[in-house]
């Protein structure tokens, strides 16, 4: 197997960018929306909310777990990078790197013990679940691999290394 270091480089640099989005996002959210929510325009509000569940507030009594699944999960994506897999372009694995790790910063930091800290979401659409620029990142990247995937297997292209 061909190791792409480049690739991998791109995927972490990406995923540090971001992770200190995220991180500084959520600080302001933290400092700003301390006393209250701030309506923007039509259905757009920033509120904090702490999520100790996973994606749509589901899951609430199993952060430990899915911070160490979330540790797994960018584990594995890393390591196919490196190992040109072919499973999606480096900078999209960077994206979903980088969210998850901001989320799972949180878990592992904004808690009363290991692992059991709350994902500090807050951006409200009053009409979605609140989240947070790491959600955003997640569900870009996730969006962007399907839909590579999807016109691979529509061109017959099998995905070759980077």
């Amino acid at each position: 197997m061909i190791i792409s270091t480049r690739a991998l480089r791109g995927s972490v640099l990406i995923a540090v960018l971001v992770l200190i989005a995220d991180q500084i996002s959520k600080h302001w959210a933290l400092n700003a929306l301390n006393t209250g929510p701030i309506n923007l325009f039509w259905t757009l509000r920033l509120r904090l909310v702490f999520n100790p569940g996973m994606a749509f507030s589901q899951g609430q009594n199993l952060g430990p777990l899915i911070a160490v699944v979330s540790g797994f999960v960018i584990a594995a994506l890393l390591v196919s990078v490196a190992k040109g897999s072919g499973l999606g372009h480096p900078m999209v694995i960077g994206l979903v790197v980088g969210g998850a790790s901001g989320n799972l910063a949180d878990r592992l930091f904004r808690g009363e013990a290991w692992l059991r800290g709350k994902v500090v979401d807050f951006i409200d659409l009053q009409w979605f679940p609140v989240f947070n620029f790491a959600d955003m990142a997640i569900n870009v990247g996730v969006i962007l691999l399907l839909l590579g995937a999807i016109l691979n297997s529509l061109r017959g292209e099998v995905p070759n290394d980077h």
